[in-house]
């Protein structure tokens, strides 16, 4: 199975993917890395482990592509021949053209438990509401910001004197454990005859 990363930022969950392949235990190879951010350091990692990485101007919109970045989206992946997609750290909602051509083949990971605390800063969200628990969630992307099917969660506790960066990075280390498990599953459900 190939899988087409996007991603807008340092790519810590991507390299969590791509050393997971290196070693045997993805299931399925990594074959194209796209970035909404001319510098991302997701960029500079696809090159450090040989996978092409390219920037797509995103366009005048501050929360989604432009519809014509989406169209290059959608024709970069296609020609790289992905089977899905794993978004990484991308920070745009996933419009019509892109869910039309992956239909059930997007998959995210979310910093909290949801259905609780969509959208941004959710470790802050969760701090802010003294919730005891929360941590990460991977999810098929539909038309909504983090409401699509849930795959499968992590729990991360709140501790006393979490701060969010604190509590944020706690959520980091427990989804570099469970996306590369969930994509891996995701892949093997994938290639079960129907």
């Amino acid at each position: 199975m190939r899988i087409g990363i996007l991603g807008s930022g340092k790519g810590s969950n991507f390299r969590a993917l791509a050393e997971a392949f290196q070693s045997g235990t993805l299931g399925c190879e990594p074959v194209i890395v796209l970035s909404d951010v001319e510098n991302a350091g997701i960029l500079d990692l696809a090159k450090s482990f040989d996978i092409p990485g390219h920037f797509v101007a995103p366009g005048p919109f501050r929360t989604k592509m432009a519809p014509e970045a989406e169209a290059e989206l959608v024709q970069l992946l296609q020609e790289a021949q992905v089977d899905f997609i794993v978004l990484a750290g991308y920070m745009r909602v996933i419009k019509e053209s892109l869910l039309k051509a992956f239909p059930g083949r997007i998959i995210n990971i979310h910093p909290s438990l949801l259905p609780n605390f969509r959208g941004l800063a959710a470790w802050s969200q969760a701090l802010e509401a003294g919730v005891p628990q929360t941590g990460c969630t991977v999810h098929l992307v539909d038309a909504g910001v983090d409401t699509g099917t849930i795959l499968g969660q992590s729990i991360v506790p709140v501790l006393a004197d979490d701060t969010a960066e604190s509590l944020h990075a706690r959520i980091q280390v427990a989804e570099h454990e469970l996306y590369p498990r969930m994509v891996r599953e995701f892949a093997q459900g994938l290639q079960k005859p129907a």
